[in-house]
């Protein structure tokens, strides 16, 4: 690949890695002023990503997979590529004028609420990061350990250097997921001090949005593939299936790319989108991720095959479908274009990855829709199934990612109606103090027994 001209770095991204390459880098390149809107990236958990694009400058080649065939396209609009434990750098950038946007893919579990939506000063990993804030405030060096704590010590150190306002856009799939960063960066700051709140209140604008193309795991294979069809060598290609989509609502105070010009949509009233695609196309993910595992499948073209399985996405469709008012959302074609977009088998799309991070996932996916069923006098079976396969599928696969894995272990050594109700009441408390609804899941459990053992071995979405 040869070096492009490299942008000015005005947006910061915390959670690099495949999604936001195929999505957000993806729409940044594509807008007409994006010559003026480079994206510095900072890693989650690890380095690795970070240095295997910085050796070859940043650039990567997204691979475009359709059921006819793949294409390919370099993207260069991340031109910087960094460890997110240097706090150093991403202090420096927040701290910059020139720096407008953060954006956010740092998954669901990550902003560290409590099952109400409240701040959580008990989350793993907050408590740690107010130590480090308190201690950083008086000099010492340290290491935020989440992307929160190093997002709320960077917004500190741009307050401290009068850089002016900023937003932040959450790209996760979170209902009102601007709203919960808005809760998750003020309740640290709150809790860490130094005025902190008062400025982030009026300097931090908080975008919601709604974020939607497949991205699976880059293999090998696509590695080799980038060498063959291209000619040269990619060691981090992003493979992403050709639908995509990206609504946004909210303000920018020191501007942002031309996004819409490259297919974004902006809006006022983000929320009937986020459910749209949160319930139809996560929701479907979910019941696929933890009823196709148990009937033995690994992929999600796989699991849609499968008539058992297909039958209960429809079930749970057609509830969902009853809570999505407007003709604007077009519910029957999204649906047919997710069974085409699902039943993409050259998209491997893996039940595993899915499956990560459930309690999180289900109240926003399944319960919603369960409790808006029950609220109209209807059973809501279909997404009730959705938690009684997650109840089978967390009994089978022993090993599992979740924030809450502790407590679903330990659910998981009761009984009968006791462990259901546990079980329930890791994802939403409401839903396990009625007897009604705990005796349906646990009459639902065991609906997609299957011969194939589950593989206990789960990645990070």
């Amino acid at each position: 690949m040869k070096p492009l001209p490299k942008p000015p770095v005005r947006i910061v991204h915390l959670g690099l890695g495949a999604f936001h390459r195929s999505h957000q880098a993806w729409y940044t390149q594509q807008a007409p002023d994006a010559a003026d809107w480079g994206i510095a990236a900072f890693t989650g958990r690890r380095p690795d990503a970070a240095a295997a694009l910085s050796r070859q400058d940043c650039l990567y080649t997204l691979i475009e997979r359709s059921a006819g065939g793949d294409s390919f396209e370099v993207i260069g609009s991340i031109v910087e590529a960094v460890d997110g434990a240097d706090v150093g750098r991403l202090c420096g950038l927040l701290a910059a004028a020139q720096t407008a946007i953060v954006t956010l893919t740092i998954t669901e579990a990550a902003y560290g609420l409590a099952a109400d939506g409240t701040f959580d000063a008990g989350a793993p990993g907050v408590a740690q990061d107010l130590r480090t804030l308190a201690a950083a405030a008086a000099g010492e060096a340290g290491v935020p350990g989440t992307p929160l704590g190093r997002l709320v010590l960077a917004l500190a150190r741009r307050r401290d250097s009068g850089a002016g306002p900023i937003a932040v856009v959450s790209c996760d799939n979170l209902s009102a997921n601007g709203e919960v960063a808005r809760c998750a960066v003020l309740g640290l700051a709150s809790a860490w001090g130094q005025d902190l709140p008062e400025w982030i209140g009026a300097n931090v604008s908080f975008v919601s949005t709604s974020v939607d193309r497949i991205t699976p795991r880059t293999t090998e294979a696509d590695i080799a593939e980038v060498a063959e069809q291209c000619g040269y060598s990619d060691n981090s290609p992003v493979v992403a299936e050709p639908f995509r989509n990206w609504v946004l609502s909210g303000g920018f105070p020191a501007g942002r790319p031309r996004w819409e010009e490259a297919g974004a949509v902006v809006v006022d009233d983000i929320e009937p989108y986020e459910n749209r695609k949160l319930w139809l196309l996560n929701g479907a993910h979910s019941m696929l991720a933890y009823a196709g595992q148990l009937r033995g499948h690994a992929t999600v073209a796989d699991a849609l095959a499968d008539p058992a399985c297909r039958k209960a996405v429809e079930d749970f469709w057609d509830e969902a479908a009853r809570h999505l008012p407007g003709e604007e959302l077009d519910i029957p074609a999204y649906r047919q274009a997710l069974l085409e977009r699902f039943g993409n088998a050259r998209i491997a799309h893996r039940l595993a990855q899915i499956a990560a991070d459930a309690t999180t996932k289900l109240r926003m996916r399944a319960v919603p829709v369960l409790t808006a069923e029950r609220a109209e006098g209807r059973s809501g079976a279909g997404s009730a199934l959705m938690i009684a396969a997650w109840i089978d599928y967390v009994s089978a696969a022993g090993d599992f990612q979740d924030p809450l894995a502790a407590g679903i272990h330990a659910a998981n050594a009761l009984g009968g109606n006791d462990r259901v109700e546990a079980l329930l009441r890791l994802v939403s408390a409401g839903l396990a103090d009625d007897a009604e609804i705990v005796s349906l899941v646990g009459g639902l459990c065991g609906s997609f027994a299957a011969p194939t053992a589950v593989s206990a071995t789960t990645t990070h979405l």
